[in-house]
């Protein structure tokens, strides 16, 4: 109850982590545009100033053309026209400060309206020299006044033309700077762009894609019979939730499995009945007899002889004890226990118990070195053994050479033991499909037609396919590989390739001491 309260409390879902990635994406994606536009609109406003001014200043420059060639000729019509040009340019500069824009610098439009104010006037003071039908006046004032008003004139129609002139230079500079600006604003939108996509791109490799990838490679994984855990992940959503639950089921399957081992053990306990059976009549025949001999020699005298028929018999009884015992271990059930062990040591006790199902024409041949030894849990290893050698027997129907051979790769920090057969082996289209779970051709299960139950017997009930399946599950849990060949009419050959040094899994819970 704890824990699903703790999944209930994530932090963030999955869905609230797109929406604020997107969410970030787009506000700091319309924050950048934002700004380029805003510099854009700047800019666009600043040319259009300055062509509003360039005209200004060239409709000046019209009325200082028309000033000159009036003092040229003081021809009233030129004065005149300089006036125009004059009212023009000052109608203009009052259009560009009645329009209020934040883009423009007021006091010094305002003051380049006065000085342009003061030179119309002053041009309009020239006019009063003028008789109204156009003549000019020769009189004393004119002698007087007209060289003051003409420098006058020329004064202000300078300083207004030098002023206009530095203004359009100045909007210019603040022109050239706000395209740099630009420039140097979309670059840093593109680099800001590209970052961010590429913060988008990681936080959903992380977050979502790498999740789901290692969750897929886990279930692939199950399918394959490997029901190692899912390491956790630290997205701390739905994904962890997730791998929470796939955990709790493979730990689930691992525990079926466990007792699925135990099961099929008991199940081959009944194939192995009428062998072990054989192998104790032997030894108790032996102990029969002995006694039988005894009884009847009783009175006899000869000591050393009836010792020697006791020794026997406790030879024989030991012999049927280590049946037994051999037995007994390979039915208890018991935790996964990895020791050290002699693979030779492991491949006796497997022929001890199955000795009984060896038909006469069958030949066992047995090269396993003496030395070669592993980390492994010799009852379960008995198990594949057990399986693959009552396999072997089935395939070849009653005759053939069984072998079994074993070889240690120290450079390669393994060592591997194969199970040859002379049987019919099995067909190519059934060898990628033997060891995986329930397959089987017997009555009951697949399609019914000729496959590998047919060709290569395995020690399971009718129909349910997991003998080699389990066989592979024991050997990948020993951190193993198993591998197949065979042709038909050829035999087959299993081979097991295992690591020098096992897998850890953790302290067994066990009564063995070895463990």
């Amino acid at each position: 109850m704890r824990e699903n309260t703790g999944m209930k409390s994530l932090k963030l879902s999955i869905r609230k982590k797109i929406i604020l990635l997107f969410t970030v994406f787009i506000l700091v994606g319309g924050a950048i545009w934002f700004l380029n536009y805003y510099k854009h609109d700047l800019l666009n406003k600043k040319l259009q100033l300055i062509e509003k001014k360039d005209v200004i200043l060239n409709t000046i420059l019209e009325a200082r053309r028309y000033e000159k060639n009036y003092f040229l000729s003081l021809d009233e019509a030129n004065l005149k026209n300089a006036l125009f040009y004059i009212q023009q340019a000052e109608k203009r500069l009052q259009d560009i400060i009645s329009s209020n824009s934040p883009y423009i610098s007021a006091e010094a439009l305002l003051e380049s309206r006065q000085e342009l104010k003061m030179y119309g006037e002053a041009l309009s003071k020239l006019l009063s020299f003028y008789h109204q039908e156009g003549s000019l006046r020769l009189d004393e004032r004119l002698v007087k006044d007209f060289p003051k008003h003409q420098k006058e004139v020329t004064a202000l129609g300078r300083k207004i033309t030098s002023n206009m002139e530095q203004m359009v230079r100045q909007e210019r500079k603040i022109v050239n700077r706000l395209l740099k600006d630009s420039r140097r604003y979309h670059l840093l939108a593109l680099c800001g762009l590209i970052t961010l996509s590429i913060g988008a791109v990681l936080f959903l490799f992380f977050n979502i894609n790498k999740p789901l990838k290692s969750i897929e490679e886990a279930i692939h994984k199950i399918a394959m019979g490997d029901y190692t855990n899912i390491p956790s992940v630290w997205t701390d959503d739905e994904f962890a939730s997730l791998v929470s639950s796939l955990n709790d089921m493979i730990n689930e399957l691992n525990r079926r499995n466990e007792q699925l081992i135990q099961a099929k053990k008991l199940a081959s306990l009944g194939t192995l009945t009428s062998g072990v059976a054989h192998e104790l009549n032997n030894p108790l025949n032996n102990i029969s007899t002995s006694v039988q001999i005894l009884l009847e020699e009783l009175d006899d005298g000869d000591r050393e002889y009836k010792k020697e028929l006791l020794l026997e018999t406790e030879r024989q009884v030991e012999r049927a004890r280590d049946i037994v015992k051999a037995l007994l271990e390979f039915s208890r059930e018991r935790s996964f226990c990895l020791k050290r062990v002699r693979l030779k040591d492991v491949v006796d006790d497997t022929i001890r118990l199955i000795r009984g199902e060896l038909p006469a024409d069958v030949e066992l041949q047995v090269e396993v070195p003496e030395e070669i030894t592993g980390d492994m849990d010799p009852r379960r290893m008995q198990q594949v053994l057990l399986n693959l050698i009552l396999n072997g027997i089935q395939a070849m129907e009653g005759s053939g050479v069984l072998k079994i051979a074993a070889t240690q790769d120290e450079e390669a920090g393994e060592f591997c033991f194969m199970v040859q057969d002379t049987g019919k082996g099995i067909p190519e289209e059934i060898l990628p499909k033997i060891f995986d779970p329930f397959f089987t051709t017997k009555d009951g299960g697949g399609d019914g037609g000729p496959g590998h139950a047919e060709y290569h017997g395995i020690i399971e009930q009718p129909g349910s396919g997991l003998g080699l399946s389990i066989c592979h599950s024991i050997v990948e849990k020993h951190g193993g590989r198993i591998e197949v060949e065979s042709k038909p009419g050829e035999g087959a050959t299993f081979t097991i390739h295992l690591p020098l040094k096992g897998i850890d899994h953790g302290p067994a819970e066990s009564d063995d001491p070895g463990c």
